[in-house]
């Protein structure tokens, strides 16, 4: 059987710093006062266990059993709990059944959630569950037992019993596992129920293929047929280009000969041109300067049209200005005479005035005696009755108050009697409602499993993403290499073609060329082209007008010059050659060749690799540009190449093809796993929610519950409290009340005095309202008196103004009648400086005119 050996606690809840307790055999107590930790190694031994339930930690989030610092000391954001097991008896599971130790460590960073470790081996949250549930504890088991555990215990379901039990008996392991199989067996049926739209997808797949087969072949076909008919359009655009290169020629004989045409005509019109440009230049001046002198006149009839508006306007200008000062005159005169009355009118007021102020100052002497007697009869009078009031009003406010504590006194102890009974029976009836606290346990449960099924899901559709992507990265791979290939291959089809196209064009007839039967090695094709020339478009068939007999060796063939090799080593052509190549020496190089040449027999040849040629009879042929025989010879060669590789490629097509499907299958098999492992996480999902809702809801109701009869308990005893209080309160006030004697006296003496003080309020307020009217009444006079001197003053100025005034628009009327004067001499002077400038524009225009058409014609002559 496993056993607790030790606890290690750093940076869990208050344990800051690294703490261990060991765990001796026996029963081991932790003895402290409240507030010091002890609760929270409890708590740290469910939650190194796989605890989940924040609640359960005494917290609102798992990140809340991380120090979160003092005062004194900073936050930690790490913490870890390690629980040392005895496995000496070897009853741990088979994955760790070979340590005698086994230590299992929890570990969670702020914000990154936690992970666990056996031995140090990174595990997952469902194996640490499992290794405590085959020790039959977990961190839920009910050998941990908590507040209220006991009773959840005693009343709880016979299911509950009966996970207890299994707990005791050691086997809640085996059901935990029991339930991932339940889970995992669902899944494959989920999986077999889909596999019929499987096939029926791979079915609408495979027609597609079909279809796009169909679709390539046709591809294929057109294609061939595009590039053939391509061709032929490009031989015919070839033979148009080159009737359009005779007509250009042709054309361009013409234009020679109208060239030469022109260019006579030319010459004479040159002739005439400098002729008459001799004589352009004095035209030019003369068309100059009578548009010069034009111009002027023109500017000149401007300046002065300009010059008589700006006469008239003075002139209108002028009237205006003379009438604005006959009204200035008129207006000037009429305020001298309105400044003039004014001044009496005010004179006449200001006497007045000083009149009515006569007297003024022993008025108000009498009128300030009255005033302050009446204010000092007040004074006394309102003395006396406020002490008397005092006295009176302090009495009746202790008996007022003393009243209105006796009165609230009573009103409290009423309203806390009624609500301590009423609390009392609102707690009667929520503890007989209760709540039962294993539901909440179960939810627990069940929530812990639901969220253990959507991490393996989850790892799951990871596991599915990953070789989906792996297996696209295979096709696309697969796919370039098949499209490279494909490629490779239409290259070599298209110059395999082109070739055959080619060599068919040398055919003549329905003889085939004894050239298409011989084959030169790689390099000789020049030396072969030189050896047999055009012989080689001779054809085998003895049906054609040129061909090659069969004829027996000769019996004594001559032999070739020391140092030439026969050219039928490096040729393979048919029998009827046999003689001719035995006859035709191949040499290294020219040199050779001419040391070589003066040993031929009758009828023997040497040639080079580079195609020169040394006959028998002294012909003898440079290499230069490579001839049409051995550019064929070459082309049959590439052609034999290209034959071979395009086998090659075709192999390597097929093999890229079935390479593209097996990784396309494996793309599709791939996806829909990975269709599936998200679906099987969207169910996770949907159950998590669900047990969340359900065990939030139970949380919500329990701790509701408990928070309410607590709240309940507390109000009740404050009820209580306030209630005995309220009764001494009661009594203290009543007490008060019986110790105010009647104060009556004192209210009559007090209606007395304030009747005579209305009496000499009345008074004082009569003597005010005199002294008030006497000073208003003075003051506007002084007002009055101000405002007529600041008037007089103002009507004074006005007259100066006006007579200033009077004087200016004089002076200004008689100048405005001078300039009028002078300007009514000017418009004879202006008539004539007109009329004889419109003579002067009249001759400009017409010099102008006379020039410019003697310049149009010199012009004309020129163009």
């Amino acid at each position: 059987m496993i056993q607790f050996t030790k606890l290690k606690l750093s940076g869990f809840k208050s344990f800051v710093d690294a703490a261990e307790l060991v765990i001796e055999p026996g029963m081991t107590g932790v003895v402290g006062p409240n507030g010091c930790g002890k609760s929270n190694l409890i708590e740290a031994l469910r939650w190194v266990m796989g605890e989940t339930s924040a609640r359960q930690m005494r917290g609102g989030e798992m990140d809340d059993v991380i120090f979160g610092g003092t005062s004194n000391r900073p936050a930690r954001n790490i913490a870890e709990v390690t629980v040392v097991l005895d496995n000496s008896s070897r009853t741990a599971p088979g994955a760790y059944n070979a340590a005698a130790d086994l230590e299992i460590m929890r570990r969670i960073d702020r914000g990154q959630g936690s992970n666990y470790r056996i031995n140090g081996q990174d595990v997952r949250a469902r194996d640490v569950h499992l290794l405590f549930a085959d020790a039959a504890t977990g961190a839920r088991s009910s050998g941990l037992v908590s507040q209220g555990r006991v009773g959840a215990l005693i009343n709880a379901k016979p299911a509950e019993r009966r996970g207890l039990l299994e707990e005791a008996a050691g086997i809640s392991g085996l059901y935990s596992r029991r339930h991932e199989a339940e889970l995992r067996l669902k899944n494959a049926e989920l999986n077999v129920s889909r596999l019929d739209d499987v096939l029926a997808t791979l079915d609408e797949q495979l027609q597609s293929l079909r279809k796009q087969a169909r679709q390539a072949a046709r591809y294929r076909t057109l294609a061939d047929q595009i590039r053939r008919v391509e061709a032929q359009v490009l031989y015919i655009g070839w033979l148009e280009a080159l009737a359009l290169i005779d007509a250009a020629r042709a054309a361009k004989t013409e234009a020679d000969f109208r060239v030469e045409e022109a260019a006579e005509l030319a010459a004479v019109a040159a002739t005439e041109q400098a002729e008459a440009a001799a004589g352009l230049p004095e035209l030019r001046r003369l068309d100059t300067e009578a548009a010069t002198a034009l111009q002027r006149c023109l500017l000149e009839r401007e300046q002065l049209e300009a010059e008589a508006g700006r006469l008239a306007e003075t002139r209108r200008d002028l009237e205006q200005r003379l009438a604005q000062a006959a009204a200035d005159l008129q207006r000037e005169h009429t305020r001298s005479a309105d400044a003039g009355q004014a001044v009496s009118r005010l004179q006449e007021e200001r006497a007045a005035i000083d009149a009515a102020s006569a007297g003024e100052a022993e008025a108000r002497a009498a009128v300030d005696a009255a005033v302050d007697a009446a204010a000092g009869a007040v004074v006394e009078v309102e003395q006396e009755l406020g002490r008397i009031m005092e006295a009176v009003a302090a009495a009746d406010a202790e008996r007022a108050a003393a009243l209105r504590r006796h009165q609230e006194a009573e009103t409290r102890r009423d309203r806390l009697a009624e609500r301590l009974a009423q609390v009392a029976g609102t707690r009667a009836q929520v503890e007989a409602e209760g709540i039962d606290r294993s539901e909440l346990t179960g939810a627990e449960m069940e929530l812990e499993e639901v969220l253990e099924f959507l991490e393996e899901a989850r790892g799951r559709a990871e596991d599915a993403d990953r070789r989906r992507v792996q297996a696209q990265a295979a096709r696309d791979s697969a796919r370039d290499a098949f499209q490279a290939a494909v490629a490779v291959r239409s290259r070599l089809k298209a110059e395999a073609e082109a070739l055959v196209q080619v060599l068919a064009q040398g055919k003549a007839g329905d003889h085939p060329p004894v050239l298409d039967a011989v084959s030169a090695t790689t390099g000789y094709e020049p030396a072969l082209a030189a050896a047999l020339g055009e012989d080689l478009t001779a054809s085998i068939d003895t049906a054609a007008p040129a061909h090659w007999d069969l004829l027996p060796p000769l019996e004594a063939p001559p032999a070739l010059p020391q140092g030439a090799e026969p050219l039928a080593r490096f040729v393979t052509a048919p029998s009827q050659l046999a003689r001719r190549l035995a006859q035709v020496g191949v040499v290294a190089d020219a040199a050779a060749g001419e040391r070589l040449k003066g040993g031929l027999a009758c009828g023997q040849r040497l040639v080079s690799r580079t195609g020169d040629l040394w006959r028998w009879d002294g012909f003898t042929a440079r290499a230069g540009a490579p001839s049409a025989m051995a550019v064929r010879l070459a082309q049959r060669n590439r052609l034999r190449e290209l034959e071979a590789k395009l086998e090659d490629s075709e192999l390597g097509v097929e093999e890229a093809e079935a390479r593209v499907q097996t990784a396309t299958a494996a793309v599709e098999q791939s996806t829909e796993d990975e269709r599936r492992a998200k679906d099987a996480v969207k169910q996770a999902d949907a159950e998590t929610v669900k047990a969340r809702d359900r065990h939030s809801k139970l949380a919500q109701r329990f701790a509701a519950f408990e928070s309410r009869l607590a709240a309940l308990l507390e109000q009740q005893q404050g009820a209580a409290a306030d209630l005995a209080a309220a009764e001494g309160e009661l009594g203290e006030a009543r007490d008060a009340v019986a110790a105010f004697p009647e104060s009556g006296e004192g209210r009559d003496q007090v209606n007395l005095l304030r009747a005579d003080l209305a009496e000499k309020r009345s008074a004082l307020v009569e003597a005010r309202s005199a002294l008030d009217r006497l000073m208003r009444e003075a003051g506007e006079r002084k007002r009055r008196l101000e405002s007529l001197l600041s008037d007089m003053e103002s009507w004074r100025r006005r007259a100066e103004t006006a007579a200033a005034q009077l004087a200016e628009l004089e002076e200004r009327r008689e100048t405005v009648m001078l300039e009028l004067e002078r300007l009514a001499s000017a418009p004879d002077t202006f008539v004539r400086r007109r009329a004889d400038l419109l003579e002067r524009v009249e001759a400009a225009e017409q010099a102008r005119r006379r020039a410019a058409d003697a310049l149009v014609a010199a012009e004309q002559r020129l163009g």
